[in-house]
């Protein structure tokens, strides 16, 4: 009887239990495989993803490299730049200084300059005094002699005489009327001489003789040089002291036709270019001499 049921059993179980296993083998063979797909898939999709990081990677890195490239360039004109800002700042710091040393040079010359002006101004100043001096000391002489008329004293000092108070028409001999106007002269001229302070800033007494523009050339320089010459010696001979005290100022030129007064071609402006000019020319020996001395001390270290 237990036989019999174990052979049963074994009927019914066997022919139940294979289709079951055989499925479940089968099940899990098809999880196995779907399993390995998706690993694989998943190791395509990995190993692209992977390719594709280190792909940037590389970008990356190459993009690193041109970066620290150009840091490095940076850098490197940096230093440049902080080297030329390091020589700017001393070339700066030199102009500076030679700015400030040519502002007290500056300051100097300026200051020596003014030094100058007013020793030049003062010489001036006293150049003025000068001609006021021998004006006022010639016009009270020919005021008091011979009038204003024929004889007068310019603006610049000059005595303009006439031709017809000391001589005739193509003559240079002196006309009785001539010598009483040059006595006075001689002697307002001997006045002025005699005062040292006037005397040392005195040149030259220069005796100018003057024609009209009539007749040649060489004619009338000689005339004109016979004019002068013939007032000076009047001079000299009518006051003995100024020859011989002060004839190392005296001097005679002849002009001739070339400074006329007057343009014109009348008589009478032929007249008025005939005439005597004595002119006091004043010395530029105290200008010199403080020009002088400034530039040598320019020339100094």
């Amino acid at each position: 009887m237990r036989k019999r049921q174990r052979l049963l059993l074994q009927d019914d179980g066997g022919e139940n239990f294979w289709p079951s296993f055989t499925d479940l083998i089968s099940t899990v063979a098809m999880i196995l495989f779907v399993l390995v797909l998706l690993a694989y898939i998943q190791n395509l999709i990995a190993g692209k993803q992977l390719q594709a990081t280190r792909t940037q990677l590389d970008a990356n890195a190459r993009l690193m490299s041109a970066a620290r490239g150009q840091l490095d360039q940076a850098q490197l004109r940096l230093r440049a730049l902080s080297a030329e800002i390091k020589a700017g700042q001393e070339q700066l710091a030199l102009s500076r200084a030679q700015v400030e040393a040519q502002q007290a040079s500056i300051s100097l010359s300026n200051t020596e300059l003014a030094d100058l002006r007013a020793k030049v101004e003062g010489i001036a100043v006293l150049r003025v005094d000068v001609l006021q001096k021998v004006k006022q000391s010639i016009d009270a002489q020919l005021q008091a002699s011979a009038g204003s008329l024929p004889a007068r004293i310019a603006d610049n000092g000059n005595i303009t005489i006439d031709e017809s108070l000391v001589f005739e028409v193509d003559q240079y001999s002196i006309r009785a009327s001539g010598k009483t106007f040059l006595n006075a002269l001689a002697k307002a001229l001997s006045n002025v001489l005699a005062d040292s302070n006037v005397r040392q800033n005195i040149d030259v007494v220069l005796i100018q003789g003057h024609t009209d523009e009539r007749g040649s050339i060489e004619y009338n320089r000689e005339l004109s040089a016979k004019r002068a010459n013939a007032v000076l010696n009047y001079m000299f001979r009518a006051e003995p002291s100024l020859a011989r005290d002060y004839g190392n100022y005296f001097a005679s030129s002849a002009y001739s036709e070339f400074r006329p007064l007057s343009t014109g071609k009348t008589e009478a402006a032929f007249q008025q270019n005939r005439r005597i000019e004595i002119s006091v020319v004043l010395r530029d020996a105290g200008i010199r001499s403080v020009i002088d001395e400034y530039m040598r001390n320019q020339t100094k270290p």
